[in-house]
């Protein structure tokens, strides 16, 4: 092996190691609280780390995470609705806007239409959403906010005028 390749292989586990620390930290803060919501839902994610559900909790893992190039998750949060952008067509269509969920941060929604029905929202409107975050480099993208097709995971939604999108 490479010696590049060996510094990027200790690099990824650096991260793996520090990522897997605070998901342990805070699904234990999130297991001692007494929230029945936290208590009745489960965590699920294909990468196999739990969900990140509380608000503080998903702003420091977003700001942790952004020059991690790795970077996926499971969250749910909120934000405001800052701009809608034009539907991207190519392949499965996906219904797009930027959310803001901080002054520091702005994540892209893809919502696959394909499998989920469109999310009837407008600029300035306050959404909550289930998705799997993964890095880019404009901070982030929100997507896996339907349902999964094969039934293997919890999947997402958004939630929008008092209605679940998945």
């Amino acid at each position: 092996m490479s010696k590049k390749k060996l510094i990027r292989v200790i690099a990824a586990l650096v991260v793996a190691a520090i990522a897997g620390g605070y998901n342990y930290l805070t699904s234990n803060t999130e297991n001692n609280q007494s929230n029945t919501k936290n208590n009745q839902s489960t965590n699920r994610s294909t990468a196999n780390a739990p969900d990140i559900k509380d608000q503080a909790n998903v702003l420091t893992k977003i700001r942790m995470e952004r020059d991690n190039t790795h970077a996926r998750f499971w969250l749910e949060t909120e934000g405001k609705v800052i701009k809608l952008l034009k539907d991207d067509t190519k392949g499965n269509p996906h219904q797009k806007f930027l959310i803001k969920l901080a002054p520091d941060i702005t994540l892209l929604v893809a919502h696959n239409i394909a499998l989920a029905k469109r999310a009837p929202i407008q600029q300035g409107d306050n959404i909550k959403i289930r998705a799997r975050y993964e890095w880019n480099n404009r901070g982030g993208v929100l997507h896996w906010t339907h349902h999964d097709p094969k039934g293997k995971q919890q999947g997402g939604w958004i939630y929008a005028n008092g209605a679940y999108y998945k």
